[in-house]
């Protein structure tokens, strides 16, 4: 896995707060920084992959590992 800058670990929350904590997150955060977003929520792929387009930034890499998802964002 890539570097990143931050970690959120989500696991165990369903949508949308994966979402606004990831929002949240990305808000105290420098452009080019990137974050680490681990969730359990199945839901959180096609999320993510809207709250990447609605806002700009960088979907990276989004993934599923042992029932988890990994979604690195880069702030745009």
């Amino acid at each position: 896995m890539a570097d990143f800058d931050q970690e959120l670990d989500a696991s165990g929350l369903n949508c949308p707060l994966p979402i606004l904590r990831a929002k949240k997150t990305l808000n105290g955060m420098d452009a080019g920084q990137v974050l680490h977003v681990i969730a359990t929520d199945p839901g959180s792929v096609k999320d993510f992959d809207a709250f990447a387009k609605q806002t700009g930034n960088d979907l990276m890499e989004s993934k599923e590992e042992g029932g988890k998802f990994h979604f690195l964002i880069k702030k745009s």
